[in-house]
Order: structure tokens, then C-alpha cells, then sequence
């Protein structure tokens, strides 16, 4: 029976530090994404990092990643960038790529 016990702690260990990754890599992409937009909107320095933090604060919102993309949107929309939906959710899935590499690459520091 310990064994059992065993795997299933070794499982619930496994699934809590995957969340936790998770976690980190969507924060860290909301983050990168943030500074993106950013530079499309003409923000730098300070400003850019205010920008990115809003960013990864609109995430809290609600489960999913739809209000990270309609805050991007938003802003765009109401600064007049022009990007399509599909550049936006593009520059998401490639920040996600970079994010996850960048705590891969901390992981083995």
C-alpha cells in the first residue's frame, strides 16, 4: 500500500509543480506581451513596464487569456495600432514560446 501512496504523492508533487510553471509562463508571457504592445503604442521605459504590469493584472480577470487579448485589443483599438486579431494572438503564442524557454533556461542555471 505504500508504494501506492507513493506514486500518488509523486503524482499530486508532479501536477502542483506543472501548475506552478504554468503559472510563471503565463505571467512571464502576459509580461513580454505587455512590453510588445507597448512598444507598438510608443511607450518605453517606466511607462512600458506600468503598461506590461496592467497587462498581467488583466489576466486575474477570468480563467483564460480572453481578457489578456481584449485588453491588447482595447488599447490598440482606442490608440489607433494597427494589428489584427490575429498578429495580437500570434505575438501571444510566440511570447508564450519565449517565456517558457526563458524558465526552462532558469530552471538549468
Amino acid at each position: 500500500m505504500t508504494s501506492f501512496e507513493d506514486r500518488k504523492r509523486g503524482f499530486e508533487g508532479k501536477f502542483a509543480h506543472d501548475e506552478e510553471l504554468k503559472f510563471k509562463a503565463m505571467a512571464r508571457r502576459n509580461k513580454l506581451l505587455g512590453l510588445w504592445a507597448a512598444e507598438k503604442m510608443g511607450l518605453s521605459g517606466d511607462a512600458a513596464q506600468v503598461y506590461a504590469r496592467e497587462v498581467i493584472k488583466a489576466d486575474l480577470e477570468m480563467p483564460g487569456e480572453e481578457d489578456v487579448f481584449r485588453k491588447v485589443r482595447g488599447d490598440f483599438d482606442a490608440k489607433g495600432i494597427e494589428q489584427s486579431d490575429h498578429q495580437i494572438r500570434r505575438a501571444m503564442s510566440e511570447m508564450m514560446a519565449e517565456a517558457m524557454n526563458q524558465i526552462e533556461a532558469e530552471g538549468k542555471a
